[in-house]
């Protein structure tokens, strides 16, 4: 076994796992492509480089992201300590000098004395990812638009279904948001009113559905075409020129397909056959479902809503649909050229892949999404790559167990709920920002939602500090 831990990739990440791993004193050789080869999305040669928006969020304890900074804030992370060094004014939230966050980050990983630095991709001209885990541990942290290369041999190692290539996910919603008289569970036909069947017993019957179907969401002719109006002269997000043909071939925005005619979502993905509306006995204009996301049943997807509008266009179009009035999207729709991994059939809470101990994954390729959040999985793959490289000199062997010694956050802080839901089993997984729905319940329950947010909050940063005592 080599003397040092191999992290691919000088993103975010990466650049965290690299600071975390040579910060115990632990030799790191850090790959990084660039300046010879640039992905079609990147031009500075620098590491840490951010892309698109310069904003880290918000910095309140009652944001979800701002209590994620905050927990890693308390770990030493160099990438949020170097985010408040060259901040920029925002009001509450954290935005950043790119150019200077860049450069600075940079200047600190070079000045590492422990920190190898090899300007080169894995993949090709004889450094391969295979050749690096047969020595030793590795860190994959290469991003959403990792190359074709090292793509290759990462569906080699993971299977043919390991790796996806672009992100079509739609909104994901809280379920208390939802006002559930207006919506109704149901499936597609077991729900609709029989022909002889009276109102009453119809509605009792109702009630009793199992709330394992769908969640249902009626709209009738004015509730329809105005939402259809906003929708189709809604603002987009421009795609890259190497995004638009991969992504419109496998997948359609709602946005694209509405314009096609007013009435061709009716007969797609918001089509009513099948269903009767609670609130006239007929069958709806239209109907929206919402299936459930997660399996304690707190978040649901909005099915056929996969979207390129722009976050706070979501927000306001889809706040249209009866029902969703004051809907809390925890998760935006989004349609862009990503790659990421099946994390919940490979990774544990970790991280680091079931069938081969050698190797971590880190940053949005594996599911998580945002700059703060790709921080998080690069610290935390780091803190357990240490604990296996120790345990593997100490045994003098390349194949050593990490069950007894894994590092794994409380599901109350936000580190630990979102390691979970990226190992969590799920046959919809899609990649996930860090929001409160992932967190557990609270033993009370709090109407008000911004002194619910805050307590869950409290009580992760306690949970945190006990942790960081043992």
């Amino acid at each position: 076994m080599k003397d040092y831990i191999v992290v691919i990739g000088g993103g975010l990440a990466g650049c965290e796992a690299t600071y975390q791993i040579a910060k115990r004193g632990i030799n790191v050789r850090l790959y990084e492509m660039k300046p010879q080869k640039f992905s079609e999305a990147h031009s500075n040669k620098n590491f840490a480089e951010i892309v698109c928006s310069n904003s880290f969020k918000s910095n309140l304890h009652t944001n979800a992201c701002g209590l994620l900074k905050e927990e890693l804030r308390m770990l030493d992370s160099l990438l949020i300590k170097t985010a408040d060094e060259v901040s920029v004014p925002a009001g509450q939230a954290l935005a950043v000098d790119r150019e200077k966050f860049a450069e600075n980050i940079t200047k600190k990983i070079e000045n590492l004395d422990n920190v190898e630095i090899i300007r080169q991709e894995v993949g090709k001209k004889g450094i391969t990812l295979k050749k690096l885990v047969e020595d030793g541990i590795v860190i994959v942290a290469t991003g959403p638009l990792t190359s074709e290369n090292l793509s290759k041999e990462i569906i080699e190692i993971t299977g043919s279904n390991g790796l996806h290539f672009y992100d079509a996910a739609a909104p994901i919603i809280e379920k208390e948001s939802i006002d559930m008289n207006i919506a109704f569970w149901g499936d597609r036909y077991s729900q609709e009113r029989e022909k002889n069947e009276d109102i009453e017993s119809w509605k009792k019957r109702i009630k009793l559905e199992s709330e394992k179907n769908y969640i249902n969401l009626p709209m009738n002719k004015e509730e329809y075409e105005h939402f259809w109006n906003e929708l189709v002269n809604a603002d987009v997000v421009e795609l890259h020129e190497f995004e638009k043909r991969e992504i419109f071939e496998g997948c359609m925005p709602i946005e694209v397909m509405a314009k096609r005619g007013i009435d061709t979502l009716r007969y797609g993905p918001l089509k009513p056959v099948g269903f009767t509306d609670l609130r006239t006995g007929r069958r709806p204009y239209a109907i929206v479902q919402l299936r459930q996301d997660n399996s304690e049943g707190n978040l649901w997807n909005m099915v056929g809503f996969q979207t390129n509008l722009k976050f706070g266009e979501q927000k306001r179009v889809f706040r249209l649909i009866p029902g969703l009035e004051n809907a809390e999207f925890t998760k935006y729709g989004v349609m862009h050229r990503n790659t990421f991994i099946n994390s919940p059939e490979l990774l544990d809470e970790t991280y680091n892949l079931k069938k081969e101990n050698n190797i971590f994954f880190a940053g949005q390729i594996t599911g998580v999404e945002g700059y703060v959040e790709s921080i998080s999985s690069g610290l935390i793959s780091a803190l357990n790559a240490i604990k296996l490289y120790k345990s593997k000199k100490e045994n003098n062997k390349n194949h050593v167990s990490l069950e007894k010694n894994k590092v794994i956050f409380p599901k109350e802080t936000m580190n630990g709920a979102l390691a979970k839901y990226i190992a969590t089993p799920n046959k919809n997984f899609q990649p996930m920002n860090a929001n409160f729905g992932i967190l557990p319940d609270l033993n009370e329950k709090i109407k008000d939602k911004k002194l619910k947010y805050q307590k869950l909050a409290d009580r992760a940063l306690i949970y945190l500090k006990n942790q960081i005592k043992l």
